[in-house]
């Protein structure tokens, strides 16, 4: 594949104003992430540095970067701190502003208190009020994406103080941690000569299966994919514990035997219906009978799944055939890094990845 056409471009964050149309920028590293605002690293070149140095004004400037004339990334300036001759600069998503603005009028000025409200509609509150406040407006325009999921109830709204200012950026944290509810991530992209910065929802996730991607040892990957076999979270038992005590709780085991020593995991559960409990506790041993899982991978660009086509959340087939690694699984993209190519060096990228199938208590711990 021909090599990308980068552009990095500076944009007044408080006016819109582009400052600089091309960034002489170098060693450049970016990505979008799950439910956070991914980030960018970069360094001014020594000839530039002076320069630059004013025009890069951290807390206030927006940083775009454009791929063969495609917007791939935006976010904001937070650091720029001179090293020797050089420097650095180090940018996130415009989620991260978020957690550097608080709700100053409690209930986010009218919108809540919240009752059985979807989170979504929580999560367009919180932006609308932010950028409703002087000064605060970034043009982030937010998805309409309904989720069946609910927060706050009759007994307990979902509520803040005037007199205990909440964290923008906890709050919609907090939206993001209720099961079966939401993701999001960020995109940036041209309208005419604007850049639309957007806010994508996916409920309950975001991404989709992708029978046109593949990865494969020989094609795409490059280094040494670093596959790891952690019997701690095996499992081809589990054993479902819904809600109640005594004898009033109902149990319910899904195993199978497959020639290996019996390993068995424990889920604690609220449960109250059994079939749903039942479910869950087929879907915990599938998702934990997957002994092989690959967190990174590095791929360079390329026809069989050209960078641009990525989009986060979605789940891709990664074939590795390794001298002493064989994996043929799916694999689900919850981030990356892009590292432009310079001279004659491809582009790369860092996939972060996590199982499809991920189990409900990921860490080892028993669900409490």
């Amino acid at each position: 594949m021909t090599m990308a056409d980068y552009r990095y471009i500076a944009v007044r964050a408080a006016t819109g104003d582009v400052l600089h149309w091309n960034l002489p920028l170098s060693e450049v590293e970016y990505g979008p992430e799950v439910s956070g605002p991914g980030s960018l690293k970069a360094t001014v070149p020594t000839t530039f540095r002076h320069s630059l140095s004013q025009l890069l004004d951290a807390g206030d400037t927006v940083l775009l970067v454009e791929r063969d004339a495609r917007l791939d990334w935006g976010g904001l300036l937070w650091r720029a701190e001179p090293e020797g001759n050089a420097l650095p600069v180090e940018a996130s998503g415009f989620g991260s502003y978020l957690h550097r603005r608080f709700d100053l009028h409690g209930n986010l000025d009218g919108r809540g208190p919240y009752i059985e409200a979807d989170p979504c509609q929580v999560i367009r509150d919180v932006w609308a009020y932010c950028q409703a406040q002087p000064d605060g407006d970034l043009g982030v325009v937010v998805d309409d994406t309904k989720s069946t999921a609910k927060t706050g109830t009759a007994k307990d709204p979902y509520t803040t103080s005037r007199t205990d200012p909440r964290n923008l950026g906890e709050m919609v944290d907090e939206m993001a941690e209720i099961d079966d509810g939401l993701e999001w991530s960020e995109t940036v992209t041209w309208r005419g000569r604007r850049a639309e910065r957007r806010i994508l929802l996916g409920a309950p996730r975001l991404g989709r299966r992708r029978e046109d991607l593949t990865f494969t040892t020989g094609a795409n990957i490059v280094g040494t994919p670093h596959v790891i076999k952690d019997a701690d979270s095996y499992a081809q038992w589990a054993i479902g514990l819904g809600a109640g005590e005594g004898k009033k709780r109902t149990v319910v085991v899904d195993g199978v035997r497959n020639g290996r020593l019996r390993l068995e995991h424990r889920l604690e559960t609220s449960e109250k219906d059994a079939a749903k409990l039942k479910q869950r506790t087929r879907r915990e041993r599938l998702a934990r009978q997957v002994l092989p899982s690959l967190t990174e991978l590095d791929i360079i660009d390329h026809p069989a799944a050209p960078i641009d086509a990525l989009r986060i959340g979605d789940d891709v087939r990664i074939r590795l055939f390794e001298p002493h690694t064989a994996y043929d699984g799916w694999c689900r993209i919850v981030g990356w890094t892009v590292k432009p190519g310079e001279g004659e060096s491809a582009d790369r990228v860092a996939l972060k990845l996590e199982r499809t199938n991920k189990p409900e208590d990921d860490t080892g711990e028993e669900e409490q």
